[in-house]
């Protein structure tokens, strides 16, 4: 899919740049753009030469949450939820499966949708003008794109407790010492920021390696012993002995060089990992 109306996807060097693209209306959060996402973090993830994506909105603002001008959504087919996705989840959780790190570059407002469609993204970037707000209690609804689940995990409990039930904003300040962002810069320079970041992982480091470790840390570290984890830890230590990235990574340090990693993220993934493949977007919906 290479035209999109709601979103633009660029790739350079190896970054793709998945942007909201309604600038107009405070990149409003809408069905048309969470399943225009959904479709590009596949099309990211699909492509060896994208190594890292940086997540972004156009213009002054990340995103204002969803844009209640438009009457028109999605529901479930006669009322059956089983199978519906709501539309936050449908970024958020393709972000989770990712097997690329991504980055999110945030400014301006990042509220409702906008505050959770960023949780699962590997590094939080804001501007000192962002704001962030999960609002859901403010407007009679419950929280969605799974934030339940990533936001306790970021900043603890009690600071998740405060967030949602209370449904107030708070600034990038709050957000840097609560650990929900990683970094907080000057608006003009926070893309420059996210963007330096992207080049250093696409030159140091191993797409097998950092898409294995990604869904480790996701996947395992919720589980109530860490010995399941140490049992696959071993049989991907014994496999990766003597594997062509392995070699690489050892000899590009012991001769002082950028390390140029020979695995590919779409045919060198071990078939025995437990999480299986990547849920792919509902593509009938376009």
């Amino acid at each position: 899919m290479d035209a999109y109306s709601e979103i633009t996807y660029t790739v350079a060097d190896r970054i793709a740049t998945i942007s909201l693209n309604r600038p107009d209306t405070r990149n409003g959060y809408t069905v048309q753009m969470a399943d225009e996402l959904a479709l590009a973090f596949d099309r990211a993830d699909d492509d060896d030469e994208v190594r890292v994506v940086v997540f972004t909105g156009a213009g002054e603002h990340f995103c204002a949450g969803l844009d209640l001008s438009i009457s028109e959504f999605d529901t479930p087919a006669d009322g059956d939820a089983g199978e519906w996705d709501e539309p936050a989840g449908r970024c958020s959780m393709r972000i989770y499966a990712m097997n690329k790190p991504v980055i999110a570059a945030i400014r301006g407002a990042a509220v409702g949708a906008g505050a959770t469609i960023i949780l699962p993204a590997d590094y939080r970037l804001a501007a000192t003008d962002a704001r962030f707000g999960y609002v859901f209690s403010r407007r009679g609804i419950y929280a969605e794109g799974a934030s339940a689940w990533f936001l306790p995990r970021l900043v603890g409990m009690g600071r998740a407790l405060d967030w949602m039930i209370s449904g107030r904003a708070f600034d990038a300040a709050e957000a840097l010492d609560a650990g929900l962002v990683h970094s907080v810069h000057e608006p003009e320079q926070l893309l420059d920021k996210a963007y330096q970041l992207a080049r250093a992982i696409v030159a140091t480091t191993a797409p097998v390696s950092v898409a294995i470790i990604r869904q480790l840390l996701y996947r395992m570290s919720a589980l109530d012993s860490p010995y399941p984890v140490q049992r696959l830890d071993s049989r991907l230590a014994a496999d990766s002995l003597d594997s062509p990235d392995a070699r690489e990574g050892f000899d590009s340090f012991r001769q002082r060089r950028e390390p140029v990693f020979p695995g590919r993220v779409s045919k060198d993934l071990p078939g025995y990992l437990p999480w299986g493949n990547a849920p792919r977007a509902r593509r009938d919906s376009q």
